[in-house]
């Protein structure tokens, strides 16, 4: 689900001495009585790929319209490279923007689209030409050059506006939902021809995103936003294996989710769930009080399903299948429990066998180690 391709060796954030590109310090936006952006303090570094995801209304796509120059700031700072942009006019700065609709001219050819943005520059017109080759090789269009916008494939038009915005060179490309208008599988493919011009390039991307597999797939960093400000921003990793809240943890994938007390034991906490079963045992990444209200947070690939309870498992409880979904490479199994909670457990299908290994109405065992999921306190 996560790349982690563009952070392997590349970790700015936590670097104490590195200096953010991108800076929002104490950001407001009001519209009214109706706040936006709520107190926002947030770095972005220099070839980052960073995405902005959340539900609509969450506040992801007014952070881009300010850094863009479409909105102004309320209260607080944006700083670009060190400059204070406040007063710096939408095409003064060194941003460009990218839309869904990709906004090309249909009466112009490919290669004239790219250019569009150019001639209207301080680009020698000498240059222009080798430029626009450059773009179309870099988005491997060539061949394309002099075709219009409906002689070529939804795809092709995507990577048109791509060039377009990155032919002027600016140090920001901002991403406002650039694939929502493909199909899954042609997005899938897109997104990693993304991720690769961003790294050849070393342009500072940011993507708005409601798309959970889209954000961990090219991004760097996720930032999750709810309500006007960003309640967690993690690699895609740490932002799906140890969410902070039980907000992420239910935004990003799948999750089982368990109310509980917990009591802490010799080496973690036994989370009291239910009377018709025994405690969960988990360790927790943080000092739990005891007699704490929490939340425990399971990922579905790591339940595990058997006929019969495995001898050394940890955590184990019973029930009944109740739905299956089969979705080729992977089952998902809604198991409803004796404590009449339902439990979801994903399995990769790696034989033909697989699938069919459980049915409708089977009993069966759930079981997981007690490192596999998170405690939750918020």
């Amino acid at each position: 689900m996560t790349s982690e391709k563009s952070t392997s060796n590349y970790a700015p954030w936590e670097d104490p001495d590195a200096k953010p590109l991108i800076r929002f310090e104490n950001v407001t936006k009001r519209y009214g009585e109706f706040v936006a952006i709520d107190d926002l303090t947030q770095n972005i570094y220099e070839r980052e790929f960073f995405a902005l995801l959340g539900p609509s209304g969450c506040g992801k796509t007014t952070m881009m319209r300010m850094l863009a120059g479409f909105e102004t700031i309320t209260e607080g700072t944006i700083t670009i490279d060190g400059q204070d942009i406040a007063g710096v006019p939408a095409n003064k700065r060194p941003v460009n923007m990218m839309f869904q609709s990709y906004a090309l001219f249909p009466h112009l050819t490919v290669a004239d689209n790219i250019a569009f943005g150019l001639k209207r520059s301080d680009m020698p017109r000498s240059e222009i030409a080798g430029r626009v080759d450059e773009m179309l090789k870099l988005v491997q269009l060539t061949p394309f050059a002099k075709r219009k916008p409906h002689q070529i494939s939804g795809g092709q038009r995507q990577r048109v506006a791509l060039a377009r915005s990155l032919a002027k060179s600016p140090k920001l490309l901002l991403l406002d939902e650039p694939l929502g208008a493909l199909d899954k599988k042609l997005r899938q493919e897109t997104q990693f021809e993304l991720m690769d011009i961003q790294e050849s390039l070393g342009t500072t991307f940011v993507i708005v995103t409601h798309d959970q597999e889209e954000a961990m797939t090219v991004a760097s960093r996720v930032a999750v936003m709810d309500h006007g400000k960003i309640v967690q921003v993690e690699t895609p990793n740490r932002i799906y294996e140890h969410p902070d809240t039980r907000y992420v943890a239910d935004f990003i994938g799948e999750v089982n989710l368990i109310e509980g007390m917990a009591n802490r034991n010799e080496s973690g906490v036994d989370i009291a769930w239910s009377e018709r079963a025994d405690p969960i045992s988990a360790v927790p990444s943080k000092e739990i009080t005891n007699g704490s209200g929490v939340t425990f947070a399971i990922r579905p690939e790591k339940v595990l399903v058997s006929a019969e309870r495995p001898a050394d498992a940890t955590n184990a409880v019973e029930g009944e299948i109740h739905d299956i979904a089969y979705l080729g490479n992977i089952s998902t199994y809604h198991v409803k429990l004796t404590t009449g909670q339902v439990i979801k457990s994903q399995i990769a299908n790696s034989s033909h066998e697989s699938s069919t290994r459980f049915t409708w109405e089977d009993k069966v065992w759930l079981s997981w180690t007690d490192t596999a999921g998170v405690v939750l306190t918020e």
